[in-house]
């Protein structure tokens, strides 16, 4: 539901390596790898463990990836296929412009990873930035949950979820959600089971749930149009009831400074 921790230290299990096992490969992948590979420039943000550009490039994109993600341990699982000619940054949304990141076509975030951008400043740092990662005309694509349907009321206890990987060890990720829920933020601690000497490791994390119309607000403020909207992975409209709201967004001529 969430990215998980990094772990790693004191014994904590390390989570990027659980990651992919956690979230495997599903119908809102391939509706990302489809974007992928009818672009000739891909940036990822919050790219993960490079799961999506790793399938671009094995499927036969031949032209410039990018990756980009704050956390080392997932970085270092992206990095083990360099032979692939894939470029991996470690930073976030925020830091696209420090590191020199532009002209690509498409910049997609998936994960729902845009939920992570909690606060009004984040919010419109990210979405400056990705503007001025695109090419004119180029799209931006994420996916938020739907708020209408209220999906945090199944994020409890009873509903954890567990993996085996393949050397026989099991984890164990629970969700709990902090109630009530006031306006559009979803805190929720998260509780990782695993093997290691360090026993549970409880991260405290939130979501922003927006809806659609605060979703364009916030893009036509960073200078970027909704094009096309969806409610699930099918492309099916948006209704009170789809699970998704996914948005393709597109830059429209001018600077890179919003609104000149």
């Amino acid at each position: 539901m969430a990215k998980s921790a990094d772990g790693g230290a004191d014994g904590a299990p390390d989570h990027g390596e659980w990651y992919d096992l956690l979230n495997p490969w599903g119908p809102d992948n391939d509706f990302s790898l489809g974007l992928v590979m009818a672009a000739g420039s891909v940036l990822d943000v919050g790219c993960g463990t490079g799961t999506l550009l790793h399938r671009a490039r094995e499927a036969g994109h031949t032209g410039r990836l990018c990756g980009i993600d704050p956390s080392g341990p997932m970085l270092a699982r992206a990095r083990r296929r360099t032979d692939l000619g894939i470029a991996w940054v470690s930073g976030d949304a925020e830091s696209l412009g420090a590191h020199g990141l532009g002209g690509f076509d498409l910049v997609v975030m998936t994960g729902h990873a845009f939920q992570c951008l909690t606060t009004d400043e984040a919010l419109r740092g990210a979405l400056a930035a990705v503007r001025g990662a695109l090419r004119e005309g180029g799209r931006f694509v994420f996916e938020t949950r739907n708020p209408l349907v209220r999906p945090w009321e199944r994020w409890t206890p009873d509903r954890a979820v567990e993996v085996t990987h393949p050397d026989g060890r099991t984890v164990r990720v629970a969700h709990e959600v902090r109630l009530p829920v006031e306006g559009d933020l979803v805190r929720f601690s998260e509780t990782f089971s695993g093997p290691g000497p360090a026993g549970p490791q409880v991260r405290q994390a939130a979501l922003r749930f927006l809806g659609a119309e605060a979703l364009a607000r916030f893009l036509a403020g960073a200078g970027l149009a909704v094009a096309e909207r969806y409610g699930d992975w099918e492309r099916g409209p948006l209704t009170p009831a789809s699970p998704e709201i996914i948005t393709v967004a597109r830059r429209g001529p001018g600077s890179d400074r919003p609104g000149a």
